[in-house]
């Protein structure tokens, strides 16, 4: 894996390989940010990575100016990897923290511009994401919520739902919570 650009560009992840994760494909990732790259000032952004598994996506907002980053992983080979990556890379606006998403959901206190969620496909949770997210107003008035997942899932009836892509098996579902005002 590779980070794609930004001033980590080129940079690679090596994550040992019995990490339990299915990493967001390069071509993914970089289809992904094309479309962010549209509509996101970095530099004035803060990141909830949900989900993070190797935390290519939390160093791809990093690489891209984000402000600060908070990586959500229940793994800790996984997070001890990103701690690690984080170190190398000489980052310090990463906050990784090993706990469970969704009493991260319960609790949460913090709003963020952009979550990005990448639950395991097969997560029997995975549809009440988006609601619990916008239950618990975790979002800035203008933020967004990703959420990867399965041609299994579908989200186009959600109310905050704003827009669909796919790439490959990976699909991304966008939600805004001031989606009237998008239209």
């Amino acid at each position: 894996m590779r980070i794609i650009t930004g001033t980590l560009k080129g940079r690679r992840l090596n994550p040992p390989e019995n990490l339990p994760v299915r990493p967001t494909t390069d071509m993914a990732r970089e289809s992904l940010f094309n479309i962010l790259n549209n509509m996101t000032d970095y530099e004035n952004i803060s990141v909830l990575d949900l989900f993070s598994g190797t935390g290519a996506v939390s160093f791809e907002f990093i690489s891209r100016g984000a402000k600060q980053v908070t990586a959500i992983e229940i793994n800790n080979k996984c997070t001890d990897f990103i701690k690690k990556s984080a170190d190398t890379f000489q980052i310090k606006n990463l906050h990784v923290v090993r706990a469970d998403v969704f009493d991260i959901i319960k609790r949460a206190y913090q709003k963020f511009d952009i979550i990005f969620a990448d639950p395991p496909y097969q997560l029997e949770d995975l549809p009440k994401i988006p609601d619990m997210i916008f239950e618990k107003d975790m979002l800035n008035p203008d933020g967004m919520l990703i959420l990867e997942h399965s041609k299994e899932h579908e989200f186009e009836n959600h109310p905050c739902f704003w827009q669909h892509r796919k790439y490959g098996k990976v699909n991304f579902t966008f939600f805004k919570k001031n989606i009237d005002n998008e239209k």
